[in-house]
C-alpha cells in the first residue's frame, strides 16, 4: 500500500509540474496567436487521437454502458467545464488574478468531498489546506509590481467556474476512475470532451490560418497537447486511485512555484527567500492533509473501539 501511495503522489507531483509550465506557455499563445477555443479544441482532439492510438497496444477493458454514461458526465465536469473556462478566463484576466483564483481548488475540494463522499474535515486537514494556501499566496504576492484585481472580473469568475467543476469531478467520480486503467478512462473522457466542445469551438478553429503559424508556435501547441494533456491526464488517474480529492488538489499549490523557478532558470527572475519559504509551506501543507484521517480510517477506529468495549464486557 505504501508503494502505491508513493506512486500516486509521484504521479500527481509530475502532473502539476507539467501544469505549472503549461500556464505561461498557454498564455503566450492566447489570444494573440490562437483563440482560446482553438487551443482548447486542439488540446482535446490531439489528446483523443493519442489516447485511442495507445489503447490499441494495451489489453482492452470492457466498460459497461452504465459506466460509459458516467464517463460522459465525468468528461463534462473534469474536462469540458474545466478546460474551456480556464483557457477562456486566462485570455481575459491577468496571470496573477488567475493564480489566486486557482488556489481555491483545495478549499472547494475539501468542502465538496465532505458533502459528497463524507470525507471528514479534520483540524489537521483544514490546517494543511490553509498552510498550503499561504505558501502559494506568499509567492504570488511577493512579486514586484503585482496589481491585485488588475485582471478582468468576468475572466476571474469564468476561471472559478472551471475550478468548481474540477472540484466536483474529483469527488463525484473517484470510484469510477479507480475502476479502470488511466488509458481506458481518458480515451472515453477525451472522446466525449472533443464531441461536446466541437459546436463551441468549431467556428474559431475554421477561422484559424494554420499556415501562418511558426515552428515555435507549433512547438508550444505540441507541449500543451502532448505534455499538459496526454501525459498529465495519464498521471492524474494514477493518483486518484489511492489519494483523496483534497490531497490531490493540494498539489495544485505547486504550480505557481514551478513557474517561478522556471523563470529563475531562464534568467528572467532572481532567487528570493520567499520562493524557498513558499515551497516549504506547500509541502508542509500537503504533509498535514496526507496525515489527516480519512473516513475509512475513522470508521475502522470506531469499529475497533466498539470491539474492545464488547471484549471488556465479556
Amino acid at each position: 500500500m505504501k508503494q502505491k501511495n508513493l506512486i500516486g503522489h509521484s504521479a500527481i507531483l509530475v502532473a502539476n509540474i507539467i501544469f505549472g509550465l503549461n500556464t505561461p506557455i498557454s498564455r503566450s499563445l492566447i489570444p494573440g496567436t490562437l483563440s482560446p477555443y482553438t487551443l482548447t479544441f486542439l488540446r482535446m482532439a490531439g489528446a483523443v487521437a493519442l489516447f485511442w492510438t495507445l489503447s490499441l497496444f494495451i489489453k482492452r477493458e470492457r466498460v459497461p454502458y452504465k459506466d460509459i454514461f458516467l464517463l460522459l458526465l465525468a468528461s463534462f465536469f473534469g474536462i469540458v467545464l474545466n478546460q474551456i473556462p480556464f483557457i477562456v478566463g486566462l485570455s481575459m484576466t491577468s496571470p496573477i488574478d488567475a493564480s489566486i483564483v486557482i488556489t481555491l481548488l483545495p478549499i472547494l475540494s475539501m468542502f465538496l468531498a465532505a458533502m459528497i463522499i463524507k470525507e471528514p474535515i479534520t483540524v489537521k486537514k483544514a490546517l494543511g489546506v490553509l498552510i498550503g494556501a499561504s505558501g502559494a499566496l506568499l509567492l504570488i504576492f511577493s512579486h514586484e509590481n503585482v496589481e491585485i484585481g488588475s485582471g478582468n472580473t468576468i475572466g476571474n469568475l469564468v476561471i472559478l467556474l472551471g475550478v468548481f467543476s474540477y472540484s466536483l469531478y474529483l469527488s463525484l467520480f473517484k470510484r469510477l476512475i479507480s475502476s479502470y486503467s488511466p488509458i481506458t478512462t481518458m480515451k472515453w473522457m477525451f472522446l466525449f470532451a472533443t464531441i461536446m466542445s466541437f459546436p463551441i469551438c468549431y467556428k474559431d478553429v475554421a477561422l484559424t490560418d494554420f499556415s501562418a503559424l511558426l515552428l515555435n508556435d507549433y512547438l508550444r501547441i505540441g507541449y500543451v497537447v502532448i505534455f499538459a494533456t496526454f501525459i498529465a491526464y495519464i498521471l492524474i488517474p494514477v493518483g486518484q486511485k489511492v489519494m483523496r480529492p483534497t490531497t490531490i488538489s493540494m498539489y495544485n499549490y505547486l504550480q505557481p512555484i514551478i513557474a517561478s523557478f522556471v523563470t529563475i532558470m531562464l534568467g528572467m527572475d532572481i532567487f528570493r527567500i520567499e520562493q524557498l519559504l513558499s515551497g516549504v509551506l506547500v509541502f508542509v501543507g500537503v504533509y498535514f492533509v496526507t496525515r489527516s484521517k480519512s473516513r475509512a480510517q475513522m470508521e475502522a477506529e470506531k469499529q475497533n473501539l466498539l470491539k474492545g468495549e464488547q471484549s471488556v464486557k465479556k
